[in-house]
């Protein structure tokens, strides 16, 4: 009490410690000019009527107020992902309609002055030519990976496949993608988060894990779905709160799975490796109707 007491008295008071005050004050104003028109005449019933009217529109602001700024993290966390999204797509966009025309605009003109050129420069237009298609191509992949278009035309294991293929092209590593089930039918928010999840994931191994092999499975169950991503590297120490202790990739895998009220759990140790397992649970809709399905079958 005497903590609360002396957070209360602090200046400059905060907005809710302000808000308090002149509640509190509207409240000995009316009762104060309660008690003198009963027990007195100079009190008109007027000025009671508006020391009522103004404490109702103090406690009602008061209530609003409160109401207002109540955030819940899952809500936050849910309105960022959201954003991250959006700017994915328009990061996403621009490089490949605005850079990507201008790119590609540069090579044409890059070809037509190598037809005009005399032979000892042929070589270093040459050369030009292929630095900007491999300009162009690099910024093709980063726009693919920021806004992964075939998610909607080939689904995700095709999706997971394509970009496992272009990922771990050059890369020394052995790996796999195992689909239990088959994966149509899968709803947007969670394909988009088993895609993000496994990119991270496999980033991270990339820069971090030095691993030879590496195993992503996807599992169709009864009451959601499962992504298990293994590797053989040298693992890590799994943070307890992994946004406040740097690890930010293992902060956004946590936001998607808990968007989606799923759980993830990751199991890593020094030399090692490293064992990722994140469950999403079907909407509640798409669960009805598999049980419906069980029990006809």
């Amino acid at each position: 009490m005497y903590a609360s007491f002396k957070s209360f008295i602090t200046w400059p008071p905060s907005r809710e410690n302000a808000r308090r005050f002149t509640l509190m004050l509207c409240i000995c104003s009316t009762v104060g000019c309660l008690l003198a028109y009963l027990f007195a005449d100079e009190v008109p019933l007027v000025l009671l009527v508006l020391n009522v009217a103004a404490t109702s529109c103090v406690w009602i602001h008061h209530r609003l107020a409160r109401t207002a700024i109540r955030f819940q993290p899952q809500e936050l966390a849910d309105r960022l992902l959201e954003v991250q999204e959006n700017e994915r797509r328009r990061l996403s966009r621009e490089l490949h309609d605005d850079i990507g025309q201008l790119l590609t605009a540069a090579k044409l003109q890059s070809e037509w002055l190598k037809r005009r050129m005399p032979e000892d420069m042929q070589g270093q237009c040459t050369i030009l030519c292929e630095t900007l298609d491999e300009t162009l191509d690099k910024v093709r992949d980063v726009s693919a990976i920021l806004n992964p278009r075939q998610l909607t035309s080939l689904g995700l294991e095709a999706s997971l496949r394509a970009h496992l293929l272009k990922t771990l092209a050059n890369a020394p590593v052995k790996w796999s993608l195992d689909c239990q089930q088959r994966m149509a039918g899968i709803p947007e928010e969670m394909a988009v988060a088993v895609f993000r999840i496994t990119q991270e994931a496999v980033t991270n191994m990339l820069r971090h894990a030095q691993a030879t092999n590496l195993l992503v499975r996807l599992q169709r169950l009864p009451d959601g779905l499962t992504l298990l991503i293994i590797d053989d590297g040298q693992g890590f120490v799994p943070a307890t709160h992994p946004a406040h202790e740097g690890q930010r990739g293992m902060a956004g895998m946590s936001e998607r799975v808990e968007q989606l009220g799923g759980t993830l759990k990751v199991v890593s140790e020094a030399g090692k490796g490293t064992h990722i397992e994140a469950r999403f649970p079907w909407a509640p809709r798409a669960l009805e109707r598999a049980s419906k399905n069980k029990v006809l079958h």
